[in-house]
């Protein structure tokens, strides 16, 4: 698997243990990572921080965003790929698709490349998770 993929992943199991959404993120420029995050709505009580909004966060100002690409355990949704449209990322690779489906359209219609890996590994942490908590995800993704 893709090191920055697993950093991703590893960054959605912090998020679980914590308590939280198993959705992690990080931004690489160059072949290094510059921000990583994971969805903290729960833990910081905050309705908009999730994974990839952590990621920018920790990254801080960066400059320019034009040569830099965020993983995703899950496919974005349209508040991040608001975000990742705004600040001009290039590229998106998110671990999977199938539990949410995400802004995948919204993001190719603004020029941003996005790849789905389909991981078995992201859809199984999301499925169990689900399973486990569905109130706290409907509420996550605004179906509450």
């Amino acid at each position: 698997m893709d090191t920055f993929m697993k950093a991703a992943i590893d960054e959605a199991r912090k998020g679980l243990s914590e308590g939280g959404i198993p959705i992690g993120s990080v931004l690489v420029r160059k072949g290094k990572i510059i921000g990583r995050g994971h969805n903290k709505r729960v833990q910081d009580n905050d309705p908009i921080m999730h994974a990839e909004i952590d990621c920018l966060r920790n990254a801080g100002r960066v400059g320019s965003y034009k040569n830099t690409t965020l993983y995703s355990t899950l496919m974005p949704c349209y508040l991040c790929a608001g975000a990742i449209v705004q600040f001009g990322i290039v590229k998106v690779i998110a671990g999977e698709s199938e539990t949410f489906t995400g802004a995948k359209e919204f993001m190719e219609s603004h020029g941003v490349e996005v790849t789905d890996l389909n991981l078995d590994e992201c859809k199984q942490l999301m499925q169990e998770f689900i399973a486990h908590n569905p109130d706290l995800w409907k509420e996550d993704i605004g179906e509450l």
